[in-house]
């Protein structure tokens, strides 16, 4: 039996989800416009778990989307997820937050998928799964345009789907390409990959594990006003 607390917070969503043995118990979330983790984060865990009539106790591992993502939301998630790690003596697994936006996506045979988070400016970051959700090319922060995922067009369907899709639509003209921006990472998708990396014993080390940012975090300074 494996009951495990997942913690989505690479974006705006702030998500947690429990399940036991792949199977989703309850699922909380808020997709605000604002990031409201560090407010909202452990009220939601301690939520989910009298939802599911559950104690910290009860938890055989905590799972943490990784990134990319917002920097500050990544930090908080991954500190909650290690502080419970430590205080608990239960392993840490880590889900790619990209991979978890692409089992949003009901995939035909022969189709891809490919998650977009919104970066800076045109660029975006990005991965290209195929239809038995693996990881066929990897995570990536560029900038989009008319030739980006040109070696993945094929006769099937190509979802481009998160909140970068939106600049993927101006410069991606293939009729094969389908847009969509609704798909935000979420705790509920984590289930299926963070249950099999239990099963298989693919943890984290809770001491060393850091985020994965992709990129530095740059600090944006307000303009002196004269």
């Amino acid at each position: 039996m494996a009951t495990i607390l997942h913690l989505e917070t690479a974006t705006t969503n702030c998500s947690v989800s429990i399940a036991k043995d792949g199977e989703m118990l309850v699922l909380k979330e808020n997709n605000a416009a604002n990031y409201s983790h560090s407010e909202q984060l452990h009220v939601f865990i301690k939520e989910a778990l009298e939802k599911a009539s559950l104690s910290f106790s009860d938890l055989d591992a905590v799972a943490i989307s990784k990134g990319p993502g917002s920097y500050t939301g990544l930090r908080i998630g991954v500190s909650s997820a290690k502080g419970l790690c430590f205080s608990l003596d239960i392993p840490l697994i880590s889900v790619p937050t990209l991979q978890s936006m692409a089992y949003q996506v009901d995939v035909k045979p022969g189709e891809l998928v490919i998650p977009v988070l919104d970066a800076r400016r045109m660029e975006v970051y990005s991965a290209v799964y195929n239809d038995q959700y693996k990881e066929i090319r990897e995570t990536r922060a560029e900038v989009i345009n008319e030739e980006s995922f040109a070696d993945y067009i094929s006769d099937y369907k190509v979802y481009v789907v998160g909140s970068g899709a939106e600049k993927c639509r101006g410069a991606l003209r293939h009729p094969n390409f389908v847009f969509d921006t609704n798909v935000v990472p979420s705790a509920k998708q984590m289930v299926a990959i963070a249950f099999e990396k239990f099963e298989s014993n693919e943890f984290e080390d809770v001491a060393y594990f850091e985020p994965y940012y992709l990129k530095d975090f740059v600090l944006q300074q307000k303009k002196k006003k004269n």
